[in-house]
């Protein structure tokens, strides 16, 4: 964090302070991390005391303070640290976050929405421009009221590039995060059905990504995905200067000579007005094509060059867990988990690239259900069932009651005779099928909406592989 000192806080959030004075406030330096998690803070932190709906933050004060924190920030007056009170914790929290982006004028802060893709795109973008300077991108995927202003408050008097990942879970959600963290480049990747039950339709979706380039600045850029035309779309929603990415002929930056090899893998040619050059990915899925086009717009309106942009690309891995972590057992089981949390689009991306993975054994979908999808939700089980049987899975693994209209979607769709479809009460008895039938040199993929559980079923396969 940038360096305040209590007594600004106080000033600047129009708290009262508990636990010092005026004159020890205003000599106590916050020079740490600023954290919601008591166990995370360290020497210097300032630790912001929420109240959820399972835990009150005030109760873990003397926590935070034993882990180095230097201060609390309360809506109720807490001993065991020199406390700002105030009346609306969030209000705060926000007010201090937006004065720090605003006390760096020559920050370049980068917005990403979309319906699928954001962490890994916001993963690779903060790869690519940390070879340019020091770069801000958010830890896993904080890109809520309270992850955003958390990713803010990492930034420092050196910080060159800040990462902002912006969620949605209903209209005005991105732009009330845009006022946290003013971009200047937006991208906005995909509009898809993920949250849809939430938000009643695809177009109400569309309506809630775009007002990340309706904030956008006259100056800025708007890093727009081509082949989604309801992205494209949003170019009548900005007054910033539009860069189309994608493989669609009116992109600005465009992929050709796509290719993917033997692991996943996947390599292009970008074409854009600042050059041409070859591009290979170290990400398995061809869906990060589209993802690697955002991220050349977004590093070159940044200031990075091709040059530049090329091999640091090549150079990056994932960086966030159960996004398409690909592990190879020692004896030559491959588990692909991909079970942080799933959607139809991503589901659908993480089957084709599993499918395109060269393999001499049996390719299993260890599926489990995916949430907040409205009416339509059995319909869009059962058409990820289909496709996992047209792509040319051997073993469909159904994980859970939610998540059985895949199974019926598989069988309806006439799979190959030596297809099997199975559906299992709980992640326990997948487990146990895999022990028994997972076997060299099987492809596993694991894909669920994160309440499912999948993604520590597919970290105990690996386990089990180690303590065998």
């Amino acid at each position: 964090m940038i360096p305040m000192t209590l007594g600004a806080v106080a000033d600047l959030t129009g708290g009262r302070l508990h636990g010092c004075t005026v004159a020890e406030a205003d000599a106590l330096l916050v020079d740490g991390p600023v954290v919601t998690d008591s166990r995370e803070a360290g020497p210097g932190s300032l630790y912001v005391a929420r109240v959820g709906e399972s835990a009150d933050g005030h109760d873990f004060v003397p926590g935070a303070a034993s882990a180095g924190a230097v201060a609390a920030l309360t809506t109720r007056e807490v001993d065991g640290l020199p406390c700002v009170v105030v009346d609306d914790e969030q209000a705060a929290f926000v007010a201090l976050a937006r004065h720090l982006v605003d006390s760096r004028p020559d920050l370049t802060v980068i917005g990403i929405t979309g319906s699928s893709g954001k962490t890994s795109t916001k993963d690779l973008l903060g790869a690519v421009l940390a070879t340019d300077g020091e770069t801000v991108a958010p830890v896993g995927s904080y890109n809520s009221e309270v992850g955003v202003p958390l990713t803010v408050c990492r930034i420092t008097p050196r910080t060159a590039h800040l990462v902002v990942e912006m969620g949605a879970r209903g209209i005005g959600h991105v732009e009330y995060l845009t006022r946290i963290a003013p971009p200047r480049i937006g991208i906005v990747l995909n509009v898809g059905h993920a949250h849809v039950g939430e938000f009643g339709s695809v177009d109400a979706i569309a309506q809630a990504k775009g007002e990340l380039p309706a904030a956008l600045p006259a100056d800025g850029v708007a890093v727009l995905n081509a082949d989604d035309e309801l992205v494209a779309a949003m170019a009548d929603r900005t007054s910033a200067r539009v860069v189309l990415v994608g493989e669609a002929e009116g992109a600005h930056v465009r992929a050709t000579e796509v290719t993917v090899d033997e692991t996943g893998r996947p390599s292009f040619t970008v074409v854009a007005p600042f050059g041409t050059a070859r591009v290979d990915l170290g990400l398995v899925g061809r869906h990060h094509v589209g993802n690697a086009l955002a991220v050349i717009a977004a590093a070159q309106a940044a200031g990075m060059t091709l040059e530049q942009i090329v091999p640091a690309l090549a150079a990056a891995r994932p960086a966030s867990r159960w996004r398409m972590e690909v592990t190879r057992r020692d004896d030559g089981v491959v588990v692909v988990n991909d079970a942080y949390n799933a959607n139809p689009d991503s589901m659908s991306a993480a089957l084709r690239s599993v499918a395109g993975m060269a393999t001499t054994g049996r390719r299993w979908a260890v599926l489990g259900a995916m949430l907040e999808l409205g009416e339509t939700s059995d319909e869009l089980h059962a058409a990820v069932g289909r496709e996992a049987t047209d792509l040319g899975f051997d073993e469909i693994l159904v994980v859970g009651a939610s998540a059985s209209p895949i199974a019926t979607g598989a069988k309806d769709n006439g799979p190959r005779e030596d297809v099997r479809v199975r559906v299992v009460d709980d992640a326990e008895a997948a487990e146990a099928v895999l022990a028994d039938e997972l076997a060299v040199p099987d492809v596993a993929l694991f894909k669920s909406s994160r309440d499912a559980g999948l993604r520590w079923l597919g970290d105990r396969i690996i386990q089990r592989e180690a303590r065998s």
